[in-house]
């Protein structure tokens, strides 16, 4: 079910999120029951699916528009609903996997005094806070706001996989990799409507920041490739923040003419 397929009445509750997690947490235990290699990767791409069909329901109910409708549109006010409560929900995941993850792996290394300004979105030019935001054109901030998307389209990705190979890894920490890759996806696909109802011309596409970071995901040494995941985690929620920001600053102008 897609960005428009969502009830107005729905949206993503931690609740929601750590029930979610807990099921996939359960079903990652039958991997210690002395399964082959073979069959444990099998076994968790069958999960990763799992955990994939229980996202989608947990996160959308039944939609506005039945099956088949060619008429039927979401307005604008409910599509900037859900892409804020999407955002803001990606946000909590990617602070919550951060977290974890510095406390688990990145104490007394030191990764923080590295981390700063090594961002691959960086290229982008991307106002720091609300009231910078503020001063942008809402159709420059959206465009920035579908950079930024997919500029995490191919790191995400790659974050699912290669966070199976950190030692003793949480599965709590692969379950938010794969959710949050998963719902980056749906919000791009809610944010290029958005644009599209918005945009007087065509939506550009070539708006995105490239990473090169897979190489230092699969250091062989441990100190290396635990600060590329940090690095990596760090600027994901750095950037999540920045996109609820920009997209709570546009709803407020666009749908409440900045009476907020």
């Amino acid at each position: 079910m897609g960005f428009c397929g969502l009830d107005k009445k729905s949206s993503v509750s931690v609740s929601e999120a750590q029930e979610k997690r807990q099921k996939f947490s359960d079903f990652l235990a039958i991997s210690n029951l002395g399964l082959n290699s073979k069959q444990q990767s099998l076994l968790l791409a069958a999960l990763l699916v799992s955990n994939l069909l229980l996202t989608k329901e947990g996160v959308t109910s039944l939609p506005i528009c039945p099956n088949g409708s060619v008429n039927c549109q979401v307005s604008l006010g409910e599509l900037f609903d859900r892409a804020v409560k999407l955002s803001h929900y990606i946000h909590f995941l990617s602070s919550e996997m951060f977290n974890e993850f510095d406390e688990r792996y990145a104490q007394g290394r030191g990764f923080i005094t590295k981390a700063v300004n090594g961002c691959h979105t960086s290229s982008l030019t991307t106002p720091e806070d609300k009231e910078q935001a503020q001063q942008i054109h809402h159709e420059d901030l959206l465009n920035l706001i579908l950079g930024v998307l997919r500029s995490w389209n191919d790191p995400l990705i790659h974050l699912a996989s290669e966070v199976q190979r950190i030692k003793e890894a949480p599965d709590t920490i692969l379950w938010k990799a794969v959710e949050i890759e998963e719902q980056n996806k749906r919000l791009l696909e809610g944010m290029e409507k958005i644009v599209g109802r918005v945009h007087s011309g065509e939506i550009g596409n070539e708006i995105y920041s490239p990473w090169e970071g897979l190489p230092s995901l699969q250091l062989d040494d441990e100190d290396s490739r635990l600060f590329a995941f940090y690095n990596l985690l760090h600027c994901l929620r750095r950037d999540s923040h920045k996109i609820d920001n920009y997209l709570k600053v546009l709803k407020c102008r666009l749908i409440h003419d900045s009476n907020c």
